[in-house]
């Protein structure tokens, strides 16, 4: 079975120092964990699909991270060039338009990489998001913290005047939306501004896990009805409750609680996907216990079959949500 993952930070541990051409059980654990991911993980997983990321942390948060929208432009452009450097060695392909998309079983000679800017500072004017799609963007979300755009996670507030601006640029280049890490009242006007489908790339429900990183029911029957799928996020802070996260380790199970919840504010299995968000800022040991690499992700197809749902639902779950979605999202070309 293909397997779409809707969010990896892949230039960023890169650029961080990770070996992420080699396996994550050949890689070093860092402050950030036991590594989960490597290009050869994912190609023996058959994960044909990524959303590539490119993040940068603003100062506040870590050092080193970008003081000025001009220093956030650098530290994004340099992951850029790292994902069109694996391009240009044949390690992935990076999709522009819906036909770079693999066909719905086959994950092809090279994994697909459908990059994906996750907190939208390093575009320094709306004007700029024209230079990003050249360079291969095709999804954008607003925030990570609050970006000059929008509030974000743990920074509640609306779109900036420059927000408001850049959501119709976008609009006109075909650029994707990604609500993960809005703050609720920028999700809101994004779609008060917005009649594109819009995507949740790795975002989890607020009714299991009660904070404004997750999503509440109306945000999740909001994209549903946009058409738009949201990507389950593997780390277990997301997964489980705070009064279980000392009590045991998350399971897939707690990914599949999630998903379910999905399917019945919705009424069916076709909006929710996955977005693992591995190695995200963490490691092996805050993800479901079944899993060791990236290579594992099928196990999910595994449990979500003896937890009941029928072979076309977990086809959904795995790929066919996020290939339907990003087929009819993508621009055909650039207008």
């Amino acid at each position: 079975m293909l397997i779409v993952d809707a969010h990896l930070d892949l230039a960023y541990n890169a650029n961080n120092g990770r070996d992420v051409l080699r396996s994550a059980l050949e890689q070093t654990p860092d402050k950030d964990g036991i590594p989960t991911v490597g290009l050869p993980d994912l190609n023996a997983g058959r994960v044909g699909l990524i959303c590539g990321t490119i993040f940068v942390a603003p100062g506040s948060y870590e050092a080193g991270g970008y003081q000025s929208a001009s220093e956030a432009h650098q530290q994004a452009q340099a992951q850029m060039v790292w994902y069109q450097q694996q391009e240009s060695a044949g390690r992935m392909a990076i999709v522009r338009k819906a036909a770079d998309l693999p066909a719905d079983q086959d994950p092809g000679d090279a994994l697909r990489n459908l990059v994906l800017m996750e907190g939208a500072d390093p575009i320094e004017s709306p004007d700029d998001a024209a230079w990003w799609f050249d360079q291969g963007v095709r999804i954008v979300g607003l925030a990570w913290k609050q970006t000059r755009y929008a509030g974000g996670t743990g920074a509640p507030g609306g779109l900036s005047l420059a927000g408001v601006e850049m959501v119709k640029k976008l609009d006109d280049l075909g650029i994707i939306h990604d609500a993960s890490h809005l703050a609720e009242q920028a999700f809101w006007q994004l779609l008060e501004h917005t009649d594109r489908a819009v995507m949740a790339s790795h975002s989890n429900c607020r009714s299991i896990v009660p904070s404004d990183r997750q999503l509440s029911d109306d945000m999740i029957r909001a994209i549903a009805q946009r058409g738009g799928v949201i990507g389950i996020n593997f780390y277990d802070r997301f997964l489980l409750p705070a009064d279980w996260r000392d009590v045991r380790r998350a399971t897939l199970q707690d990914v599949l609680d999630h998903v379910k919840h999905i399917c019945d504010l919705t009424g069916s299995a076709d909006n929710v996907g996955i977005g693992t968000d591995f190695d995200g800022g963490l490691g092996r040991e805050q993800i479901p216990q079944e899993i060791t690499t990236a290579a594992d992700l099928h196990l999910l197809a595994d449990a979500a079959s003896r937890a009941g749902f029928s072979a076309a639902d977990t086809q959904k779950l795995m790929s066919a949500n996020w290939l339907a979605f990003f087929r009819k999202s993508l621009p055909a070309a650039r207008t």
